[in-house]
Parts: C-alpha cells; structure tokens; sequence
C-alpha cells in the first residue's frame, strides 16, 4: 500500500456488520479480561474502605494519606512495568505471558488474604500490580491483531464493555463477602481468577507465525535483534507518541480518583437512604437478588459505595456498544475531548452537592464521558503502532496511567484528608466540645466520628450535616475537575496538532481519520526512522 492512501479515513462497518465480522479469538480475549477484571476490581473497589475501617471491624485501621502512599507504589509498579513487557509480548508470545501474570496475580490475593496487615496488604497489592502489568499488553495487541481498523471502534467498545461486565459484578461480589469478613474478598478473587486457565485452553495467539518467524531468521543469523529496554525507549520517545500520553496523564488522574477516593467521600458524606425510598416504595427489599445487584447495607438502608460505583460499570456494561457505535462517527480526539469534559462535569457535581440522587447522577454521567474517552485512548495507539509492536505500545498506553495514578494515588487522599476527612474533622469538633486532648489522642483511627456521637448524644445525621457546612467538603472534586477539564483542552490542541504534522516525510499533513482512532496506519509507522 502507498503511504498516501494509507492516510486516508477508513470508513467503519455499521454495528450488525461490526460485530458478525468479530472471530472466536476476540470473544475469548474479552472473556479472559472480563474475568481479571471481576476479581481485581472486587479487591480495587473496597480496597480504601478495607484501609479506612478500624483494626476492631477487620480493616486495616489507616489514614487516608497512609493509603495513599501504597497507591501511589501500587500505581508505579502496575502502570510502568507493562512499557517494557509489552515487548516481551511480541517477543515471547502472547499465551505464554497470560499464563505466567494468571500465576502472579492468584498469589496476590492469598498475600492479601493470608497477611491481613497493612504491610500484607501492600506486599498483597504489589504482587497483584506486576501480575496485571505481564498480563494487560498480550490480551490487548490480541486484540488489535484479530480485529481490522474497519471494525475498530466497535471492537474497542464491545471489548470494553465485557471488560465492564466483570468490574460490574467483583464489587458486588465483594460487598457479600466482606460483610461476612474480609478475608473472603481475597480468597473469591483468587479462585474467580483460576477461571482464564480454563479459557487459555481456546485462545489462539494471533501472529505467532510472524513471530516465529523471527524467532527462526534471528537463530540462523538472518536477522538481529535489538536491545528490548533500548528499543522500546527509541518507540516511547517519538515525539507524536511521548506527547499524547503525557496530555493523557490528566485524564488518568480524574479517573482514578472515583475508585480511589470517591467511595469513601459517599461512605462519610452520601446519604444513600433517599435512593432506597425511589427505588422501593416500601422503603427497602426483602429480595435477596436485588439486594445483591443493588448492594444494600446489612440493615438495608443504605446503598454501599461500592454498588453505588457500580453505576459506571452497569451503564457501561449496557450501553457501550451504542456509544462505540457513536464514537465511530466523530474524530478519535474530539471523541475523547468530549467524554473528558463529561466526566470532569461529573466530578464537579460530585463536589456541589452530597444529595444520594446527585451522586447517582454524576457517576452515570461520568461513565458516558469515560466512553467516549477512555476505550478511544487504547485504540488510538494500537492503531499507529507498527505489526510487529502492537503489544509494546500498548504496553506504553500504561505510562499515562503510571503518572496520573501515581500522583492521584498520593495526592488525591492526601487532598481529602486535607479538605474532606470525617474523622479529622469529628476530632476537632471533640476538642471544640470540651473533651480532653488526651482522651482524643486514645481514640483508635476509624472511630472519631462514632465516639462524637456518643459524646455528645447527637444523631449520625446531624452532625454529619453540621460537619459538612463547617467545612469545604467539595474542594476535593472541584480540583480533580479542573484537572480533567485542562487535559480536555490539551487533548484538543494535539488533534489540531497532529494534522499538520508529517509523519510520512512527504510533505503531505496527516489526516486524523474517522472513526478508527488512527492518525496513520500501520505503513507510516514502520517507515518512521527506527
């Protein structure tokens, strides 16, 4: 194929025709992410409220910016190392790396499980983010193998509404089972990820004739291979590539605050119990199903964080495929402009108010934005990376989501102890009432805000207002915003950019093409100077 006609707009098939093109291969690798998903966001969507809850319910009985700290490493270790086994994907096969991050992360969560410590949780977590790091860039350059960039923008949408499938159901699995103790979270995550050995047993690697290929004119000398860490670096840096992602870091910081941070702002500050009365005129349910879907509290009152986070993933889980379909018709960056200026609205409404209804809504709203965007990011760079490193870049896609988790993992719990901690700020009101320092000082981590209510026989209610006009509560959200609505506009100035920009080295711009989320195809990115 010519370079020019490799810059033109690919039309995208219609959703019936998307989807029947689909093969067994890309059902499989959905199946398989499905799965790790359902276990490591049942760990991932109670894993703050297991930090938070004191030493006396099971929990780990921290801080928030302790927890911090943890995340920030946990965040470093899952989000860099795939930059670099990205390449050990394309070199050593797909399968074979699967296999070996399935074996990694079960031993995560009997870490977990085993050590129920601060110091065994993080070892626990550490595991669990090198096991996701081996296995996220084989599941995803399958991905970009077994589907044609006519049906990309569905694929990447179906894809990441199976993916949602299983981060819809682990959080309410986890909400059972940590109401029977925590240790059971860890122990189902474990034997629910066993699941993809069996799945293993179907897939097909895509490519592996090409690679052995190599493999083959590599031993008999009729080929070289390079340094991996060397040439993956020399990919990283090209200056269209280290852009983008870094402009994505922001988005990345935005998201991760509603799964880092989000759940404990609605444990402390959401009043949940108006939802309850929508949704059962009788005031709750007696129906043990619904109550699993809807995760209520063991007295029924209240909707949990974590089923109330499960309003992303329910949506997503439903929707997506619409929305690709939506996606598909728009340009792959004003696509993701779009779906981060939603989500940053959604954040800000986070902080305007702690009404159950709001919260609902904003998390619905922040799950359209977080389809138009985020399922755009990874097929934009599967789409300029050349054939033979499709799982090295998208092992890079990992490296905005290292800096923008890594400082939202340290930075969004420490802004929330600062601008939003219940229980600093029920100590201080202690003091203010007339206790003494030193009896404060006794009071275990986790049970300020309790020992409030007994001290001065005032109802939950009441002083969780009275603390919540006291004090900036919202601040939190609106600097997350804020930060989601600046990557919008740098989002959008790179799609300005990347048009006039010439990759090709004719002289011609580049074309960002519809649909597809590719500025070039798989030619322009080979013959770029390696």
């Amino acid at each position: 194929m010519k370079e020019n006609e490799s810059l033109k707009d690919v039309q995208q098939l219609g959703l019936v025709a998307a989807v029947a093109s689909l093969g067994y291969v890309f059902w499989v690798v959905g199946g398989m992410e499905m799965v790790e998903r359902l276990a490591y966001y049942g760990v991932k969507a109670v894993a703050s409220l297991y930090a938070k809850a004191p030493v006396s319910e099971g929990g780990l009985g921290i801080t928030m910016t302790e927890f911090g700290t943890l995340l920030m490493t946990w965040a470093l270790v899952q989000s860099i190392v795939p930059a670099f086994t990205g390449g050990l994907s394309d070199r050593y096969g797909y399968k074979e790396t699967i296999f070996a991050s399935t074996i990694v992360k079960i031993l995560g969560y009997l870490i977990m499980a085993w050590f129920p410590t601060f110091a065994g949780f993080s070892a626990g977590a550490l595991t669990l983010a090198a096991g996701t790091a081996i296995f996220k860039p084989g599941i995803q350059g399958t991905l970009v193998r077994c589907t044609q960039r006519s049906t990309s923008s569905v694929a990447w949408a179906i894809f990441y509404q199976t993916v949602n499938i299983g981060g819809f159901i682990g959080p309410l699995l986890a909400g059972v089972m940590r109401k029977m103790a925590w240790h059971n979270v860890f122990y189902t995550c474990a034997a629910v990820i066993c699941c993809n050995f069996i799945l293993l047993l179907t897939y097909q690697e895509q490519g592996k004739e090409e690679r052995l290929e190599r493999e083959r004119q590599i031993r008999a000398g009729e080929a070289s291979r390079s340094n991996l860490v060397t040439e993956s670096l020399q990919e990283l840096f090209r200056p269209h590539v280290i852009i983008y992602l870094a402009i994505f870091s922001g988005f990345w910081f935005m998201f991760n605050a509603l799964f880092d941070v989000l759940p404990i702002h609605i444990s402390e500050w959401v009043d949940t119990h108006p939802l309850v009365e929508m949704l059962f005129p009788t005031g709750t349910s007696s129906n043990p199903l619904v109550n699993f879907f809807i995760d209520l509290s063991k007295d029924k009152q209240q909707i949990l964080p974590e089923g109330m986070i499960n309003i992303d993933a329910g949506l997503i889980m439903f929707t997506c495929f619409a929305f690709g379909a939506l996606s598909g018709r728009m340009r792959a960056t004003t696509s993701m402009v779009v779906g981060t200026v939603l989500s940053s609205l959604a954040l800000f409404m986070c902080g305007w108010s702690v009404a159950g209804t709001v919260t609902a809504a904003a998390i619905g709203l922040f799950a359209v934005g977080e389809m138009l965007s985020s399922p755009k990011f990874s097929e934009f760079i599967g789409n300029i990376a050349p054939g033979d490193k499709k799982a090295m870049y998208l092992g890079f896609s990992q490296v905005p989501l290292a800096v923008g988790w890594t400082l939202e993992g340290k930075l969004g719990p420490m802004l929330y102890d600062h601008y939003a901690s219940k229980e600093a700020f029920a100590r201080d009101m202690l003091a203010a009432k007339g206790m003494a320092p030193a009896l404060i000082s006794q009071i275990k981590e986790g049970e300020a805000f309790k020992t409030l209510v007994d001290f001065t026989h005032q109802t939950p209610q009441v002083l969780t207002q009275a603390l919540y006009a006291s004090h900036n509560v919202g601040m939190v959200w609106y600097i997350m915003g804020a930060v989601g609505l600046v990557s919008a506009v740098c989002i959008w100035l790179y799609g300005r950019w990347i048009q006039t920009l010439d990759l090709s080295g004719t002289g011609e711009a580049v074309g960002e093409t519809h649909g597809d989320a590719g500025v070039v195809q798989q030619e322009v990115s080979e013959g770029l100077d390696r």
